[in-house]
């Protein structure tokens, strides 16, 4: 997994820099692939993917879930841990998937 960047899991929108973050994120696919992107906004990102805009990769294989968002300080930032996240092994971004925690899956039912 990769450790050594400034980015880290995102699990609730809080901002505490001046500057805007960046994220990185993982999408899922229809037939399992794992997509990694960078963006700003990577739920507004996540609804592009989905209408079949915004990558080529879901062309044949639509985007079903957003699996997996990590902040970042910059666009710079997110860049880097983008191209070590992509060179990863499938189970090792699978382990990635597995380990986000949704901010609504925390919330407690009733």
């Amino acid at each position: 997994m990769p450790t050594s960047s400034s980015c880290s899991v995102h699990e609730t929108p809080l901002m505490t820099e001046v500057s805007k973050p960046w994220f990185v994120y993982l999408v899922r696919a229809a037939n399992g692939a794992l997509y990694c992107g960078i963006s700003d906004d990577p739920h507004r990102r996540f609804e592009k993917h989905q209408s079949g805009k915004g990558a080529r990769f879901f062309y044949s294989s639509p985007a079903v879930a957003l699996v997996y968002i990590e902040s970042c300080r910059d666009k710079g930032e997110a860049l880097r841990q983008e191209r070590l996240i992509k060179k990863l092994r499938k189970s090792a971004k699978e382990a990635l998937a597995a380990s986000f925690i949704h901010a609504g899956d925390a919330l407690p039912s009733g």
